[in-house]
């Protein structure tokens, strides 16, 4: 998966609480995820797809319910990818030439 189905995911509201209810690491049926919403059983569906499609969730069929959990590995391959941007960042940001001041000159001068 690549990180714009994943961020495409994460951009809905109703997704992002959906992740959670599933941080607590214990997996939740679509049932119990439909309870904690005013929605219908083929919206949360809908949105249970596209987190599994974008690798956010897994799920796992017991008896006859499908049990949906977090999957971490693409949430750690998106914050490595953020951290290492921040890795990069310099200390301090260089001034930009064009808004230095020649010496003497105030701000309003030009």
């Amino acid at each position: 998966m690549g990180f714009a189905e994943t961020f495409k995911a994460l951009s809905d509201p109703t997704r992002r609480e959906i992740l959670d209810l599933l941080k607590g690491g214990r997996p939740l049926t679509a049932g119990e995820i439909v309870d904690q919403f005013n929605m219908t059983g083929a919206t949360i569906s809908h949105h249970l797809s596209i987190l599994k499609h974008a690798g956010l969730i897994d799920d796992e069929k017991k008896g006859k319910y499908i049990y949906y959990y977090l999957s971490s590995s693409v949430l750690d391959d998106v914050l490595n990818w953020i951290l290492s941007l921040k890795e990069d960042l310099p200390s301090e940001i260089p001034e930009d030439p064009k808004n230095k001041k020649q010496k003497g000159e105030t701000r309003n001068e030009k």
